[in-house]
């Protein structure tokens, strides 16, 4: 007699036990198939590897310093697996490029790589800059080889530019007076300091600083036909240089009793703050331009300046703040497009306790109104400003106010205004009201 709780036919838990077995064998069939489909290795001299790029072009970097790391893809779109017999570079001691593929750093050669049907492997490269001996940026190129199995042998050209260049790691104090006239290009990683009493004097030099580098100015600076910026030459994208990104580096600041400042001819750009002057400093900018910072692009804090044919432009905080100081300003630009953020600053501020001359001089930006100014101590002759009319018209002589209303304004006024490229040229065009009134930094950049 068989009793009911001992019933495995009709027993449900039974059933189901019953079924696993099969439900194991389809699940490892279907997985064999599926295996065995995707390991299927081919030596057909036809089966080939695809790549995300055809050739590798890497940004400029200054001698023995490293790039980004790149990287692209290899696929196999074929049919059936594709073993690599090895991935090698040509010249891997001369040309200074590193790669590591799947995983795996290529010393020169590495080897034995599996890429399945409708797989990928990533690889990735880097360069460390070789030592050159020449001032202009040299071109370094090697090949990263890809060795079939099968004998087919699928090369990618790897290409970036050496620039010999100066290094100070350390903060460059200059102690006495010192000239610098030097073509290849200085690299600053913590700054420089110039020392009460002392004079630095720059000459057609190319000053590139690290990351919260800048001048520090006790003593006096003088620079003619130089450029200050940021130290990288890469791009955070394929079509943005850092060169276009602000807050690369820390600026210049003219601490207090520093006098006889003189910029000519020198460019300033990517910067924090551009130039802060403080108490009791002099400075005069001559066909300078200040462009593209993440702060005040000039600052003058109870300090004399005069301005003459420069470019103040695209600043968060304000293109020119004026604060108790004695400034004159004569056909310059002060451009106020800071592609950012809406919260900028204006092209001009200035307050009760400073006096400032304006002459020949465009005012422009964004905003309908990018003139903050307050006092009696002003004075405008033959400008374009684009600010309110004030019912006083005693200190606006010839001054043509500029609305959005206007054909010409704002950004109008400019040769090149791409604001998805971040790219900009303030020259002014001919047909500009300004260019026909002699206002403004007329120079054809």
């Amino acid at each position: 007699m068989v009793s009911k709780n001992n019933n495995t036919i009709g027993n449900p838990f039974y059933q189901v036990m019953r079924r696993i077995p099969i439900f194991i064998i389809l699940f490892l069939s279907i997985l064999l198939v599926g295996c065995s489909d995707n390991d299927k290795f081919s030596s057909d001299a036809s089966a080939i590897l695809e790549f995300s790029i055809d050739s590798l072009a890497m940004d400029s970097v200054f001698s023995q310093t490293s790039t980004r790391t790149y990287d692209f893809w290899v696929y196999n779109k074929g049919n059936s697996g594709v073993r690599i017999k090895d991935v090698h570079l040509i010249q891997p001691s001369k040309s200074g490029f590193r790669v590591n593929v799947d995983g795996q750093y290529v010393d020169s050669v590495a080897y034995d790589f599996e890429v399945r049907k409708g797989d990928s492997i990533r690889v990735f490269v880097e360069m460390t800059a070789p030592v050159t001996q020449q001032d202009e940026p040299q071109r370094f190129e090697d090949l990263l080889v890809f060795s079939l199995e099968n004998g087919r042998e699928q090369p990618i050209k790897l290409s970036a530019y050496s620039w010999k260049a100066i290094f100070y790691h350390d903060v460059w104090e200059i102690k006495e007076n010192t000239t610098i006239d030097e073509r290849r290009p200085i690299v600053i990683t913590k700054g420089i300091f110039i020392n009460k009493g002392v004079t630095l004097t720059i000459s057609h030099a190319q000053l590139y600083f690290h990351d919260g580098a800048g001048i520090e100015v006790d003593g006096t600076l003088v620079a003619d036909s130089c450029l200050f910026r940021g130290d990288r030459l890469d791009k955070m994208f394929s079509y943005l240089p850092y060169d276009r990104i602000s807050g690369q580096w820390k600026g210049i600041f003219f601490h207090a009793n520093s006098t006889a400042n003189k910029l000519q001819d020198c460019e300033i750009r990517n910067s924090c703050s551009g130039i802060s002057c403080d108490e009791k400093t002099s400075l005069s900018l001559l066909r300078c331009t200040i462009h593209n910072c993440k702060g005040t692009g000039l600052e003058l804090n109870e300090s004399m300046a005069s301005i003459d044919s420069c470019r103040i432009t695209n600043t968060l905080g304000d293109c020119l703040n004026v604060i108790g100081s004695l400034v004159t300003i004569d056909h310059t630009t002060l451009a106020q497009f800071y592609p950012f953020s809406a919260d900028r600053g204006v092209a001009l501020r200035f307050d009760s306790e400073s006096v400032l001359i304006c002459d020949n001089t465009l005012v422009t930006g964004y905003e309908e109104d990018v003139i903050m100014g307050d006092g009696s101590g002003f004075s405008f002759n033959n400008c374009i400003l684009r600010t309110l009319k004030p019912s006083d018209m005693e200190d606006f002589v010839d001054v043509i106010w500029e609305s959005p209303k206007d054909e010409i304004q704002g950004e109008k006024h400019f040769v090149v205004f791409d604001t998805e490229n971040l790219y900009y040229n303030f020259s002014i065009k001919e047909e500009s009201p300004a260019h026909q009134n002699k206002i403004g930094d007329l120079r054809n950049l």
